[in-house]
């Protein structure tokens, strides 16, 4: 295993311990995070560790993408496993803050919804013989995504001192974007799609 393959993994632990901090009922073990008052904003400590392991896993997304491709030490385990630790950072992470009154429950839905239909298009295409590299409106989906949900875990601040709510502008941005990408993908294999359906 190599060290991209190995960050990796990295970030695949670091998100267990992001949906522990979100999803596991401390109080029924005797513990509870404290509360504390941050200039009138209430502020749970779970969720501000939560904020920096996340932060910290996003920074890793880069990173192993960026040495994998710079000391040519691509492979197949590395691919396979980028793309689960992609999909088990955020999607869970939504759901959680949903469930939790964070975000409204639509964000999770419009995502993975659009999640579940890429990855279709990409295996229908990859039947061709192609494989579909990300594209700019996908990469823009995802920054939104990543530093939307990095206000979110930090309550929003500095922007809820003035009462704007630019975490949810941006994970709503995220979610536009989002469509539009999963349109321009099936846009560019319509036809190659059409070929493989028919041949089946």
């Amino acid at each position: 295993m190599n060290l991209p393959t190995k960050i990796t993994v990295v970030r695949l632990i670091l998100t267990v311990f992001i949906i522990a901090l979100l999803c596991v009922p401390f109080s029924y073990f005797g513990f509870n995070f404290p509360k504390y008052d941050f200039y009138g904003i209430q502020i749970q400590l779970n969720y501000i560790i939560a904020g920096v392991f996340f932060i910290i896993a996003s920074l890793t997304d880069f990173l192993d993408g960026y040495l994998a491709r710079k000391n040519n030490q691509v492979t197949d385990l590395g691919k396979m496993l980028d793309a689960i630790a992609d999909k088990v950072l955020v999607s869970p992470v939504l759901i959680a803050l949903s469930v939790n009154g964070f975000i409204p429950v639509i964000i999770p839905i419009i995502y993975i919804t659009r999640d579940i239909v890429v990855d279709a298009i990409k295996m229908q295409a990859a039947k061709g013989g192609k494989v579909q590299a990300a594209i700019k409106s996908g990469k823009y989906k995802t920054a939104c995504m990543m530093i939307g949900l990095c206000l979110v875990f930090f309550y929003n601040i500095p922007f809820e001192f003035i009462n704007i709510r630019v975490d949810l502008g941006l994970l709503y941005i995220a979610c536009i974007l989002s469509v539009i990408s999963a349109v321009q993908y099936y846009i560019i294999n319509k036809e190659l799609i059409s070929s493989t359906g028919e041949s089946e």
